[in-house]
Order: C-alpha cells, then sequence, then structure tokens
C-alpha cells in the first residue's frame, strides 16, 4: 500500500496566528470589528423574535439590543481573560427560546392589558429564572464536576458533537437566506469567491485582504447592493416576509435607538421569581454548557491550541454561569453561549488570536452605549448573515468531524457510535421543533408547562443529542479493547493541566493569578 501522505496532525498547519500570537495592531482592530458585525447577527435577531411577543415596542427592542450587545462584550472579555482564555466570542443564545416562550405564555402575564407593562413584568420574570438558573453553571463549573464528566469524552465523542454545533444550525442558513434570495445568494457566491479563489490575490503587498476581511468587504457590497433595491422600490407591495427578510429600512431600530445610553443592572426593575420558570430555564443553562463546550472544542483547534483540559474546561463554564448571572441582572433577554459563527470565522481568516477576540469585546461595549451607531450596523439584512452561517458553520462542522482521524475509522464500533449520533442528533431535534409553537409547548404537552419547556428544550438541541448517543455508546461498549481505536492514547494527555507543556503556555491565567487558583 502507498505511503498515506497525510498522516493525523494534532495541531492545523495553515493558520496564520494561534492563540497567543497577534497580527500587527492596524489589522487586530478591523479583525476584531469584522467579529463585531459577524455576532450582530444573532444579538439583533434574537430581541426581534422575543420583544415583540413580550409586549415590547420597537424603542424597547433597541434597548435590549444594546443591554445584549453591552453585557456581550463584558462576558466576552472575561471569558478571555479568566475562562477558557480561548479567542471565543460569548453571546445570546437561541437554546433559551423555549422557556422564554413559556415564561412570556404563562397566564399570569399573558393577563396584563397593557403591552410595556406586560413587557417590563415579563422581563422581569425572565430575569429571576435566568438569575436562579445560572447556578447551575456555576456550581458545575467550578465544583469542578463538568471537567470530572469531561473525562468521558473521547476523540470519538467529540466528533459527532462539534459536528452538530455547526449542523445544527442548519436552519439558521439556506432556509434564511432563501427568503431574500437576490441578497443571500450574491452574498454567499461573493465571501466563497474571496476566500477560497482569490485569496492569493494581495493588491497591498503584505496583507491577504480578501482573506483576512472578507465579512468586512462582502458585507460593505451587499449592504449597498440593498440599500438601493430598497430605495428603487424593488419591495414595494411584497409579501410581508420577504419586506421584513430584505428591506434595510423595516426595523425602526435607528430612529428609536437612544445616542447614548448606558446599561445598568436591574434597569428594567426587581426581577421576579417563580419555581416553574427557574426549572425551565435550567434546561436552556445546560444545553448551552453542551453546546459552548463543542465550541471551544472547535475553537481550540482552529487557535492552533491543545484542547482544553477538564481543569480548564470548567473555568470556562464557571464563567459562562456568570455570564448567564449578568444576562438575569442586566436584563437581556436571552441567556449566554458561545457564538458558532464567531468561531468558524477563526478559520475562514486563518486567525485564532486571542488578542483580536478581547478588542472585539471593546466594540461590543462602545457601540451598545452609542446606541445609534449600533443600530445602524444592526439593520443588517438577515440573509446575509444566513449567507455567512452557511459557511461558517460548515467549517466548524467540519472542524469537529477532522478529530476523527485520531480514531480508527475501520472500526464498525466507531463507524456505528459516530453514524448513530450524527443522524439521531439531526433527526430528532428536527422531529420535536416540528411539532413546537411557542403556545402549545411542543411534543412533550402535559399540564406542567415548566417539564414540557424542559424537555423540549433538551431535545431540540442537536449537541445535546449528539452527546447524551456518542458518549453513552462510547464508554459502554467494548469500553477496554477499544482504547486505541477510541483514540485515548492520544487524548488522555490533554486531560490534565500538567499533562501537557503546552496547556501552561495556552491556558495559563494573566497576572500571575494561578499562584492563588492552581491548576489541577
Amino acid at each position: 500500500m502507498a505511503e498515506i501522505s497525510h498522516p493525523p496532525m494534532e495541531q492545523l498547519q495553515d493558520l496564520e496566528y494561534c492563540i497567543d500570537s497577534n497580527p500587527p495592531w492596524p489589522e487586530t482592530v478591523l479583525l476584531a470589528f469584522q467579529n463585531y458585525i459577524l455576532m450582530l447577527g444573532t444579538s439583533a435577531f434574537i430581541p426581534a423574535l422575543l420583544v415583540p411577543a413580550m409586549g415590547g415596542s420597537d424603542g424597547d427592542r433597541a434597548r435590549v439590543i444594546q443591554t445584549l450587545l453591552f453585557v456581550a462584550g463584558i462576558k466576552t472579555l472575561l471569558q478571555a481573560l479568566f475562562g477558557t482564555r480561548l479567542p471565543a466570542v460569548v453571546g445570546g443564545s437561541f437554546a433559551y427560546v423555549v422557556p422564554i416562550a413559556y415564561i412570556i405564555n404563562d397566564s399570569s402575564l399573558q393577563k396584563i392589558s397593557n403591552d410595556h407593562e406586560r413587557f417590563i413584568h415579563t422581563m422581569r420574570a425572565i430575569q429571576g429564572a435566568l438569575i436562579v438558573a445560572s447556578s447551575i453553571q456555576i456550581i458545575l463549573g467550578y465544583s469542578q464536576v463538568w471537567g470530572l464528566f469531561s473525562r468521558f469524552f473521547s476523540p470519538l465523542g467529540m466528533a459527532p458533537v462539534v459536528g452538530l454545533v455547526g449542523l445544527g444550525m442548519f436552519q439558521r442558513g439556506v432556509p434564511q437566506l432563501g427568503n431574500c434570495i437576490e441578497i443571500g445568494l450574491p452574498m454567499l457566491l461573493l465571501v466563497i469567491g474571496l476566500t477560497q479563489y482569490l485569496k492569493h490575490v494581495r493588491p497591498f503587498k503584505d496583507v491577504p485582504i480578501f482573506e483576512r476581511f472578507p465579512i468586512l468587504i462582502c458585507v460593505a457590497i451587499v449592504w449597498i447592493y440593498a440599500v438601493i433595491l430598497t430605495a428603487s422600490g424593488a419591495y414595494r407591495g411584497k409579501p410581508s416576509l420577504t419586506q421584513h427578510s430584505c428591506r434595510t429600512d423595516k426595523a425602526n431600530l435607528i430612529s428609536t435607538a437612544p445616542w447614548v445610553k448606558f446599561p445598568y443592572p436591574l434597569q428594567w426593575g426587581p426581577p421576579t421569581f417563580s419555581v416553574g420558570h427557574s426549572f425551565a430555564m435550567m434546561s436552556a443553562v445546560l444545553v448551552s454548557m453542551i453546546e459552548s463546550t463543542g465550541a471551544y472544542m472547535a475553537a481550540s483547534r482552529l487557535a492552533i491550541a491543545t484542547p482544553p483540559p477538564a481543569y480548564v474546561l470548567s473555568r470556562g463554564i464557571g464563567w459562562q454561569g456568570i455570564g448567564v448571572l449578568l444576562d438575569g441582572l442586566f436584563g437581556t433577554g436571552t441567556g449566554s453561549t458561545v457564538l458558532v459563527e464567531n468561531v468558524g470565522l477563526l478559520g475562514l481568516t486563518r486567525v485564532g488570536s486571542r488578542r483580536v477576540v478581547q478588542v472585539s469585546a471593546g466594540f461590543m461595549i462602545l457601540f451598545s452605549i452609542f446606541g445609534k451607531f449600533g443600530a445602524v450596523f444592526a439593520s443588517i439584512p438577515v440573509p446575509i448573515y444566513a449567507a455567512l452561517h452557511c459557511i461558517l458553520f460548515g467549517l466548524v462542522a467540519a472542524v469537529g468531524l477532522s478529530f476523527l482521524q485520531f480514531t480508527n475509522m475501520n472500526s464498525m464500533r466507531n463507524l456505528m457510535i459516530t453514524g448513530l449520533s450524527l443522524f439521531l442528533g439531526i433527526s430528532i431535534p428536527q422531529f420535536f421543533v416540528q411539532y413546537w409553537d411557542a403556545r402549545h409547548y411542543g411534543l412533550v404537552h402535559t399540564n406542567a408547562g415548566w417539564f414540557n419547556a424542559f424537555l423540549n428544550t433538551i431535545f431540540m438541541s442537536p449537541a445535546t443529542v449528539g452527546l447524551i448517543i456518542a458518549v453513552f455508546m462510547d464508554n459502554t461498549m467494548e469500553v477496554e479493547r477499544s482504547k486505541k481505536d477510541r483514540g485515548m492514547p492520544w487524548w488522555v494527555k490533554f486531560r490534565t493541566f500538567r499533562g501537557d507543556n503546552r496547556n501552561e503556555e495556552f491556558y495559563t491565567l494573566p497576572f500571575n493569578l494561578n499562584r492563588f487558583f492552581p491548576p489541577t
């Protein structure tokens, strides 16, 4: 047999900057702004989905977006400094939509006739649930319980989980792009063309601008194109879905956003607490924890770092719990997770620098305070983001599957675990999604609304379903005989902080804090 030309490699070789190497400052600032533009898609879409259902006005929605961006900046900075220290952006999460919809439809809130008053009371109820539910991540993280559980992970178990973190987002790809094909398709083709076919073209000698700044270039071009279509009356008389997806002047975001507004804790009033609401929200906290774990694994690979050891993973989850607590205190209207699209951006630009993400956190905070400026960027049509999601979510999925190179994929055991977890990880959530609507609570429909929200949230998450299946089967089927096949000889050294010398380089806390918090 011919010699294998592509042996397994611990680290990706064709990235320009790793986690602790930094581009020149002008590039760093532009890359950070690019990260900010990308995370705006999720930050604007979640409030657009939830705030009207809560009874909020356009002004309320603009204020929630500002708050979400402000807190996202704080959470991202905390995570990059003291958490996993990976270049991961922490922002709003769709995992919280189901329990929040349950809270919105609570009969005690629905009977409030005044829309603004209902919005305020609903926001306070969501805040209370987030504050209580955040304790799950804080406890599991700082007690090292999540780190202990991560010892059951292997390359075989993590490959489908990380893969599903990307593949499970398929509803945010072509289904949203197709709502305005004349904007979404050019965006998709333009990004692919610049990053893959023109990446070696350098108008400026030292900087591959098409590969390094594809989102800034493509968003600017297609956004101007969308503005021209809107101004020329191309969507006049079109269906409401087309108007909502394509128009650049649809949202009243710019007119209703304040020039300067500083978000502060308890700005909506004191949170209210309910046992049912809190239990429902805990399901989303668990889901976001699993999805973030998969995203951290992908980010470590795209940043040319080692997989985060159990201690570092627990530390990151603990800080993520602090982030959910901040969501509850400030009133962002949702909880938090690692944004998968920004993880994919590390690979697209070939820059895994931690500093870039730290600077992007500054942009989030800055433009959240100066609301008009942030609102301008938040008015970018959703199909533009959907086109980016097609590329970036797919890239993260591929990074997850790359863990299979450390396993024996000629083993029927491994093929069964990988195939079943991938297929059911997509099929089961889709089955639950097609039965769910905001008022009837989905496939699980008992008299206990919190129980419905809890189970529906768990089983509507592809990464969570994939983890349950893959990790269970991987740790119960011929475990001792399959250690090598599972990739454990390679993986085991990353379980502890001192198992690999590179861990200290990548994950040591700043300001010499490891003296006070020694790793294990």
